[in-house]
């Protein structure tokens, strides 16, 4: 079996941390020039291990394996969430380079846009497997500044290079290494989790519009506050959606805004970004029966008129049940009884990458489970444990 140089992964972990850093971790927003300074380090750091490098034109890094096949497709992606986590992505990108490293068949990819800036998220994974149209470039926006992402690919450099896709039939299999995320596998005193399948997410805007009027010439007769219908209909989901939901079903008010914003006017007009997550299709289906119901029974009650738009809807995606047994053995053997299979309540490129190949995930424990902070750490004889995993589960699978 390959032995990984544990040393020089950590090493390479630690130097793309040292891009964008911020406090403990980093701050690499999506083609922002931390974000591209890391893409750029990451071509150089595949091409001095022999690998043929290039970024595309929505920022994929791609590391392709110059020898024969059969070849397995690993990666991440390495831009992060706003002042957030140095492992979250970037270990799956550098535990690739590790498994290139120790000479398996490995060709390395850093998706662009995992983290969801830009209108839609997934944007490399959904472009390497040909389902990214030019449409849906054309309509996104960055969620932190409203920057059109067409604008945001040109300041970037990367207008008109041409967006790569995956060759059919060139891999056997996609492995990806990751943080937990949670405190499943610390509570447990576990070391290794194996990812049994990965959650679809459905995000959607409401849209609420009310009267904007005079706080205090206003009656609270005569009101048609967006706000307060806001708050209650969030209030009827989290009411109703625990009747129809699954055991690790979970939804999430990420944004409320009102317009105009001020104490002394009543909000005209509320947006609301509303998200829920589930491993199960018909799960997922009645949730959303659920939401539809619940926007409807609001519009009976209310003064305000609410509008429900679905923004996106990732599919779950299991994970493939050979490469899932790779990923047993190896976890019993460099980790006996200190492993478990589990789902992921976490989106992943992965799960687009299911559509074209069989996948598998692992999960190193997360210090309190904490991401998407700056404090996200795990670690290092986890790290360096979880990567050796990794590494026999694929040369078992390439010679199954």
């Amino acid at each position: 079996m390959p032995t990984i140089d544990a040393a020089r992964f950590l090493k390479d972990l630690n130097d793309l941390r040292r891009i964008g850093q911020y406090r403990t971790g980093v701050h690499r927003p999506t083609y922002s020039p931390q974000d591209m300074e890391s893409r750029r380090w990451l071509v150089a750091t595949l091409e001095e291990i022999g690998l043929e490098a290039s970024i595309d034109g929505i920022g994929n890094v791609y590391g392709r394996h110059q020898g024969s096949g059969p070849h397995l497709l690993s990666g991440s992606h390495i831009e992060s969430q706003n002042q957030a986590g140095w492992l979250d992505g970037a270990l799956g990108v550098m535990t690739a380079v590790a498994l290139a490293r120790a000479g398996l068949p490995v060709d390395v990819a850093a998706f662009a846009d995992e983290e969801g800036h830009f209108e839609g998220g997934f944007l490399g994974s959904k472009s390497i497997i040909g389902i990214l149209s030019d449409a849906e470039i054309d309509r996104s926006r960055s969620r932190n500044d409203g920057t059109p992402l067409r604008e945001a690919l040109a300041a970037a450099g990367l207008a008109g290079l041409p967006r790569m896709q995956l060759e059919p039939g060139r891999h056997k299999a996609f492995f990806e290494m990751h943080i937990e995320q949670g405190t499943q596998l610390e509570n447990a005193g576990l070391r290794v989790g194996v990812v049994t399948g990965i959650v679809g997410i459905w995000q959607w805007r409401i849209t609420i519009e009310g009267m904007q009027d005079h706080a205090g010439g206003t009656t609270m007769a005569e009101r048609r506050d967006a706000g307060l219908t806001a708050v209650r209909l969030l209030a009827m989901l989290d009411q109703e959606l625990p009747k129809v939901c699954g055991d690790r079903s979970t939804w999430t008010t990420g944004r409320i805004a009102v317009e105009p914003g001020a104490p002394s006017i009543i909000p005209g007009k509320a947006d609301i970004l509303f998200q829920f997550r589930d491993i199960s299709l018909p799960v997922l289906e009645r949730m959303e029966a659920c939401v539809r119901a619940c926007v409807q029974e609001s519009n009976r009650r209310e003064r305000c008129t609410a509008t429900l738009v679905n923004i996106s809807k990732s599919l779950p995606a299991p994970c493939d049940p050979a490469t899932m047994a790779a990923l047993d053995a190896a976890a019993e053997k460099h980790a006996p009884g200190r492993w478990q299979r589990m789902p992921s309540g976490a989106g992943h490129d992965a799960q687009y990458i299911a559509r074209v190949m069989p996948v598998s995930m692992i999960f190193t424990p997360s210090i309190k489970g904490i991401s998407h902070h700056w404090a996200e750490d795990t670690k290092e004889e986890d790290l360096a444990l979880c990567c050796q995993v990794l590494a026999d589960a694929a040369e078992a699978y390439l010679q199954g």
